[in-house]
């Protein structure tokens, strides 16, 4: 019972990541930032800093929902069964989404680059495997997927110990951390390799010249893992919640005022020579990460063990939303920023709405009835007895 209500908590957490996950890319058509595929004439200041604040902490809490369910995968199976379970609900999916979701999108950044033939003329430049943006071969907003495939390969001889029994031992040294508030020691690791590295090395989801962001990721699939591991860790963040709350909470509050006054590296009011100050300022991003991802786990077992037939409903359709939601916004978009009458407000709320009912109904219709396409964007079988032998999944 108590894995079914640790898991209930989750299912709403990683529905609401996915929601954030909407919100953002739908606004980054419209944000006042380079660097996305299409952009709206006019943009927003506002609508960016939004973004700025959920991408402080939307994927940190979707990497670390899924170490929790790389647990309960792991629990009755050995590495090479994690590793192939893992095989057929992540990299099959990438796979589907890099040559069918996922050229669209490039396709019609193509096209408002002045591109005229069509689709089909277009599509075999994808087999060229020239990485985008040269070329056609992307996995887009699928990096989590490839990622998080990759970080389970990795783990899974570690994972497949912590699961034993023969880490009791273990297990006990972090039942230490459930005392007063030295569960957020987790947060450390990742605070200072943020404030090391991030700047050298930027974000970039590429994974060959994302080694700062890929390392940093990874501590929150561990912390992920380790706070189900240790159940009593999990029972901390629930009992000091307002805590961590506090954390994100002021440190978003001082990130925001140095921002917003220019007092930043590189910027005219920054009074300091030294990189220590540097290195101080970017921990305060991490810092804002850690706390509201633990805050929302903590008030998230808290108030949200609620199971229903919607949870169950929306925790299905999480996976394929997210494969196929981008591939939407950016084909209503290429339709949208030439309606220069329009404001970003309105273009935004379209952007959102349509891709929500284009996206579900996709799914409805589409994914969820067939048992090819649920294989092919990673969902579970039809059949009784796999769903019987696999545990409930509540991240991709």
């Amino acid at each position: 019972m108590e894995n079914t209500q640790r898991q209930t908590y989750l299912d709403w957490l990683r529905i609401l990541s996915i929601a954030g996950v909407l919100f953002f890319h739908a606004a980054m058509p419209f944000v006042a930032e380079d660097g996305w595929h299409l952009k709206n004439a006019e943009t927003s200041n506002l609508l960016m800093e939004s973004n700025f604040f959920l991408h402080l902490f939307r994927m940190p809490l979707l990497f670390f929902i899924s170490g929790t369910v790389s647990y309960y995968m792991m629990r009755k199976r050995s590495a090479t069964a994690f590793i192939g379970l893992r095989f057929r609900r992540l990299f099959i999916p990438l796979l589907v989404g890099m040559f069918i979701i996922v050229p669209p999108q490039i396709y019609m950044e193509r096209l408002a680059g002045g591109y005229q033939g069509s689709f089909w003329s277009w599509y075999p430049d994808v087999f060229n495997f020239v990485p985008y943006p040269k070329g056609s071969f992307s996995w887009h907003h699928l990096w989590f997927i490839a990622y998080l495939f990759i970080y389970d390969i990795l783990l899974a001889p570690l994972f497949s110990w912590m699961s034993a029994g023969t880490s009791d031992t273990f297990k006990n040294l972090l039942q230490s951390l459930s005392r007063g508030k030295r569960v957020y020691l987790l947060m450390i690791p990742g605070v200072v390799w943020y404030a090391l590295f991030s700047r050298k090395y930027p974000e970039t989801n590429d994974l060959v010249n994302d080694g700062g962001y890929f390392i940093y990721w990874i501590f929150f699939l561990l912390a992920g893992f380790i706070c189900v591991v240790q159940p009593r860790l999990m029972d901390s963040l629930e009992r000091n919640r307002r805590f961590a709350l506090t954390i994100g909470f002021l440190a978003l509050m001082f990130l925001n005022y140095l921002r917003w006054n220019k007092i930043e590296p590189g910027h005219q009011n920054w009074p300091f020579t030294s990189n220590l100050f540097t290195y101080l300022f970017e921990a305060i991003k991490p810092i804002v990460a850690w706390g509201w991802v633990l805050a929302l786990i903590g008030y998230g077992k808290h108030y949200l063990n609620q199971k229903t037939r919607a949870l169950n409903y929306m925790n299905q359709a999480a996976y394929p939303f997210y494969i196929l939601h981008q591939t939407v916004i950016v084909i209503l978009v290429y339709y949208f920023i030439p309606l220069t009458q329009d404001s970003i407000l309105s273009k935004y709320i379209y952007t959102l709405g349509f891709t929500f009912f284009i996206t579900l109904l996709t799914y409805h219709l589409l994914i969820r009835p067939f048992a090819v396409t649920r294989l092919l964007f990673g969902m579970k079988p039809k059949n009784p007895a796999i769903k019987q032998s696999e545990p409930d999944e509540y991240t991709p």
